[in-house]
């Protein structure tokens, strides 16, 4: 049971990963985007998946935490596009 639960919280908070990455492709800006929030999330997420090998629970919940790692990695490529934009756009405006 506890890991039925375990992979209802990842679900729960995993869903919010795509949705953000699509509102942030959308915007086209990393404003309000926090490299600091998706690094410590990042981080959150490897030492879940560190808990699981050292002690020694590893069971199939381990893929719903590769799956949120896998939607986290998609909003770092889209901060750094969208950092890239922000940089051309300043560019831009300062010529």
């Amino acid at each position: 049971m506890a890991a039925v639960l375990e992979a209802i919280m990842l679900v729960c908070f995993g869903l919010s990963w795509p949705v953000n990455a699509l509102k942030a492709w959308r915007a086209r800006t990393a404003a309000g985007t926090s490299w600091m929030f998706l690094a410590l999330i990042t981080l959150g997420y490897l030492a879940g998946i560190a808990a699981k090998f050292v002690g020694g629970m590893v069971n199939w919940v381990l893929i719903v935490y590769f799956i949120n790692l896998a939607a986290l990695a998609a909003n770092w490529i889209v901060y750094a596009r969208n950092r890239a934009l922000d940089g051309r756009r300043a560019v831009t405006s300062a010529s």
